[in-house]
């Protein structure tokens, strides 16, 4: 199993760029070389570069893994390692097929490819992007009748309707295309940007959704000092929801756990505030739950000022704080809510390593999408400099495309 917050230094990946453009120079002098000769080297060293890309992605994946799991960095790296993956499986195929039928291959042939794949790709997947989305549509209706018609319980049917329509859309406007040479490569260009926004958007969902697996099913190591029970909700009497018992319950099975394996004891952090519907606040109602199941007065500190899942890290950091500035820190949510809690704790500076306790399915798709708005709020800087890159890449395959042809 892997260790995590084992790494004091965060992965780099700037030698994706330099090899790229390595990998472009070399492309660039095969395009002008004899189509039966150079072809071939082409495809390979294509194949290499997409293969090299992979193992770098995966590799810094890991790497982050171990030196901070909740990162929007995890997310980027696996997402773009499966869609480079995809790249490398359409490109073997491609030129084993176009062997077998022209008894050639050209430099051409991987212009092509590398000029198609963002569409290729979300033709590929849109039968993964189809179950998801009605997942999340119906994830929705369930979230509605539970919790009420609340606009973040909507934004999981808007975004299965624009998942689904984008790539119905593509699938039309790449289907025929009719007029001069200018305007069919303007439509060709338009193609290419639409494709990469919806690439973007897919290896992010598909990122968002492994990290959030990830984090739910990983358990810390025990020898942690103090435990986190993140609030979530009272009932009308001021007892704990069926949600809450589930994080009050997965916190002390992590302790019976910690005890046998090490025999060390730890504290719990209650944190939760009360709510203007509630008779006491959830940091009360979660402590008189611990000690009717045995846990010492002693052993528990409250934090009943948060009312949120910010302020449940920053507010318990500062009573950890208090009491052992060395102690070593975990926390307990829900399954879906661990990689977005862990994102909070590292954000007040907190290092605290999450477990998960069981919920219902429909709660994870709008889990999903609720990391993915936080990805697009947050960052941004990054993900514009991404995206742009994205949109420069397949507008110059384009224009190259079509130079070259002419």
């Amino acid at each position: 199993m892997l260790k995590l917050d084992t790494r004091t230094k965060k992965p780099k990946i700037y030698s994706i760029a330099a090899l790229s453009l390595v990998t472009a120079l070399i492309m660039g002098f095969f395009m002008y070389g004899p189509y039966d000769q150079n072809g071939l080297i082409a495809g390979a060293v294509f194949a290499m570069y997409l293969m090299t890309v992979i193992v770098l992605l995966v590799d810094a994946f890991f790497k982050q893994i171990q030196y901070n799991l909740y990162s929007y960095n995890t997310i980027y790296y696996m997402g773009f390692a499966l869609f480079v993956l995809t790249v490398l499986i359409l490109h073997i195929y491609g030129v084993l097929e176009t062997i077998e039928q022209l008894g050639y291959y050209s430099a051409a042939h991987v212009l092509h490819m590398m000029n198609e794949s963002a569409k290729m790709y979300l033709l590929l997947t849109f039968p993964f992007i189809l179950v998801f989305s009605i997942a999340l549509f119906v994830s929705n209706i369930y979230l509605i009748r539970y919790e009420g018609k609340r606009f973040v319980n909507l934004l999981g049917m808007i975004l299965a309707v624009l998942l689904v329509a984008g790539d119905l859309i593509l699938y039309r406007l790449d289907y025929y295309v009719s007029g001069s040479e200018f305007q069919i490569m303007m439509h060709d260009i338009f193609c290419g940007v639409y494709a990469s926004v919806y690439l973007y958007v897919e290896c992010m969902i598909i990122g968002v959704i492994i990290a959030g697996v990830l984090a739910a099913a990983y358990v810390p190591e025990p020898d942690k000092d103090f435990l986190i029970i993140l609030g979530c909700g009272l009932n009308s009497d001021g007892r704990p929801t069926p949600l809450l018992k589930g994080r009050i319950d997965r916190a002390l099975e992590f302790d019976r756990y910690q005890k046998k394996e090490t025999g060390k004891e730890l504290t719990f952090i209650t944190s939760g505030g009360k709510g203007p519907d509630e008779a006491v606040s959830e940091s009360s109602a979660m402590k008189h739950y611990l000690m009717e199941h045995g846990i010492p007065e002693s052993r528990i500190i409250e934090e009943d000022q948060s009312s949120n899942t910010l302020e449940n890290m920053k507010f318990s950091k500062e009573k950890i704080m208090a009491a052992d500035p060395e102690g070593r820190i975990a926390f307990a949510t829900t399954n879906y809510h661990v990689f977005r809690s862990g994102l909070k704790a590292r954000r007040v500076k907190m290092k605290a390593l999450g477990m998960g306790s069981p919920t219902r399915w429909y709660f994870w798709p709008n889990a999903a999408v609720r990391e993915f708005v936080g990805l697009l709020t947050e960052h941004r800087g990054k993900q514009i400099l991404i995206l742009a890159g994205m949109i420069i890449v397949y507008t110059g395959l384009t224009l190259l495309k079509y130079h070259w042809g002419g």
